[in-house]
């Protein structure tokens, strides 16, 4: 069976970011993967009950998904609300989507304070990013998926073509 794929809804064209825009991602492998019914799409802050559009939220003092998974950073929205644990929340039902469909990879928005995978915000709401992981993506990786950014798509065409050669 080819691998799946657990795909940011709103890379797969859904308005689902906080300000109701979606990253729709045009490859002519990632169209075909779809067609194949190997995407499985999922959106961890629209799981969690968060509305569209929403207040933009980031990772608390310069922290990243590691340290919101362990409890010792926070992930507040621009009007300042403590919204950590529907963030947490979200993350464990993308992996339980995750696992249902058996996603060895995913292709998660980077930046985002679930879904980043190589960049996030800094958590001062200035627009100043910093290397790191957000929520989903963090949990993702604990439990054995792979996870790319949309920056990363040859990387995970090759990473999927090799897999499917195993």
């Amino acid at each position: 069976m080819p691998p799946k794929i657990l795909v940011s809804a709103c890379l797969a064209g859904f308005k689902v970011r906080y300000n109701a825009s979606n990253k729709t991602l045009v490859h002519s492998t990632l169209e075909r993967w779809q067609q194949e019914g190997r995407w499985v799409i999922c959106c961890p802050e629209l799981a969690a009950g968060f509305s569209t559009p929403r207040p933009p939220a980031e990772i608390a003092a310069a922290a990243n998904g590691a340290e919101v998974i362990a409890g010792k950073a926070r992930v507040i929205d621009a009007d300042g609300n403590d919204v950590t644990e529907p963030y947490l929340l979200g993350a464990h039902l993308a992996l339980n989507t995750a696992r249902l469909h058996d996603c060895r990879f995913a292709l998660l928005s980077d930046r985002s304070p679930s879904c980043g995978s190589q960049t996030i915000y800094d958590g001062s709401f200035g627009g100043q990013t910093q290397p790191g992981s957000g929520v989903t993506a963090e949990l993702l990786r604990q439990n054995g998926i792979e996870v790319f950014s949309e920056h990363q798509i040859e990387t995970l065409i090759a990473r999927v073509e090799a897999a499917e050669r195993t």
